[in-house]
């Protein structure tokens, strides 16, 4: 198993695991390999050291006193940018309803006090956003990366 270090265009970084080198060329030539947070498949693999597994090895006693600290938190102590947009974006997915390319016409109605006002998310035209804003309706484009649409496996 191969674990490697990409970046996408954007310079978004993520992890990928493939089966051999050889499989992740393929892959990348299939454009099967995509960024997680903006979904663009133009990807360089990073320089990486590789991970030795030397055994019987000890970390120094200052690492290990720190080291069941943060085992202890399933949470990183400074999550990375990546991550906390990912965060932001399943919250938004799970506090909102999709209503497709209906978006305009439902923000509408919720403007004009015709439904409830409520969390909506969809699709719009950028002609559409702009005759939203334009009657003060406030909207913003949010690009949710293709990995959160599906169920994750």
């Amino acid at each position: 198993m191969k674990v490697l270090d990409l970046r996408c265009t954007h310079g978004h970084g993520f992890e990928g695991w493939f089966a051999s080198s050889e499989d992740f060329e393929t892959q990348l030539a299939s454009g099967l390999v995509e960024c997680p947070v903006c979904g663009d498949t133009a990807i360089v693999k990073l320089l990486s050291a590789p991970r030795l597994n030397l055994g019987n090895v000890r970390a120094p006693k200052e690492a290990a006193a720190v080291a069941p600290v943060a085992a202890a938190s399933n949470v990183p102590a400074d999550p990375s940018p990546e991550a906390r947009w990912m965060r932001a974006v399943r919250e938004v997915l799970a506090k909102t309803e999709d209503v497709g390319e209906r978006f305009a016409d439902e923000a509408r109605k919720m403007h004009y006090g015709e439904t409830p006002e409520r969390g909506i998310r969809g699709q719009a035209t950028p002609e559409q956003t702009e005759a939203l804003l334009d009657e003060g309706i406030p909207v913003m484009a949010l690009p949710i990366p293709a990995a959160l649409k599906e169920t994750l496996q």
